[in-house]
């Protein structure tokens, strides 16, 4: 490779990592500005002339602590939907990828075929089942609503992962005496952790960052989830308070940021080798 081509390709890479990077670095700066600073005209500051923190401080104090509030919502929620989502979407998968049983094909390709619809088809069908469910307005219905937009994803992710494990480990563990439940648990799921980690992740940030569902089913502002929270109380509509909204998204960002800085050995390697059948 010549050193033009090097260059050329370092040159292009780090282009497109500094167009990736820059709204978060924007949202930053504009999270340490004053509100005068915010709205000035005269010249654009990357860099804030007075940073400070009372736009955090007033995030986080606001309305009697409102925020933290609806983060917990948002923890509990997002959190839940990882687990429940994880359980569903292994349990399925593992079928998928063990069993032969009818309508296999069809059904996978089913999962599939949801992946291409936009969440608004949804809305009105969820909100009636929810409502006859008696769950519309409650969080265990929230996380319900979340696990069918991420469970199509999931089972697909994990199908392909537990293809790659070699089903003579199976027949090994039912030779010594496991169960299938047992072959699942004790064999598989150790050694699908990476994929695993991939499909609770992206179960999580749906859930973390999903709009339209938390406002259509959940009503009352001490059920709101962040997002809803966050465009509730930071503009209205005549103005956008950015200063606000920008601290807001920095916080917000904070706890998805360490999981995947926790998991990210983990989620390299369930991306790279879940996709691929050995």
């Amino acid at each position: 490779m010549g050193r033009l081509t090097v260059i050329s390709t370092h040159f292009w890479l780090a282009l497109a990592s500094f167009v990736a990077v820059f709204p978060i670095i924007w949202v930053l700066s504009t999270s340490l500005k004053q509100k005068e600073d915010v709205y000035q005209t005269v010249r654009i500051e990357m860099i804030p002339a007075h940073p400070n923190f009372s736009n955090y401080r007033e995030v986080l104090t606001m309305n009697n602590g409102i925020f933290l509030r609806w983060f917990r919502n948002s923890a509990v929620v997002a959190g839940a939907t990882a687990i429940l989502g994880v359980l569903l979407a292994a349990s399925a998968a593992y079928a998928f990828s063990r069993f032969s049983f009818f309508g296999k094909k069809p059904l996978i390709f089913f999962f599939l075929l949801t992946q291409m619809f936009p969440g608004v088809v949804l809305l009105v069908p969820l909100y009636f089942i929810l409502q006859r469910m008696g769950l519309l307005g409650s969080f265990p219905g929230l996380i319900v609503a979340y696990c069918t937009v991420s469970l199509p994803f999931g089972v697909w992710m994990l199908k392909g992962y537990f293809d790659t494990i070699p089903k003579s480990l199976d027949e090994a563990g039912i030779v010594d005496g496991l169960s299938i439940f047992g072959v699942f648990w004790r064999i598989v799921v150790p050694l699908s952790l990476p994929g695993i980690s991939v499909t609770a992740f992206f179960a999580f940030l749906t859930a973390w960052n999903e709009y339209m569902f938390a406002l259509a089913f959940m009503t009352g502002e001490e059920n709101y989830l962040l997002p809803v929270g966050m465009a509730a109380a930071f503009g209205d509509q005549y103005q956008t308070f950015w200063h606000l909204m920008a601290a807001g998204s920095i916080i917000t960002t904070i706890p998805v940021l360490l999981v995947f800085v926790l998991a990210q050995r983990y989620l390299i390697s369930g991306l790279t080798q879940g996709g691929v059948k050995q």
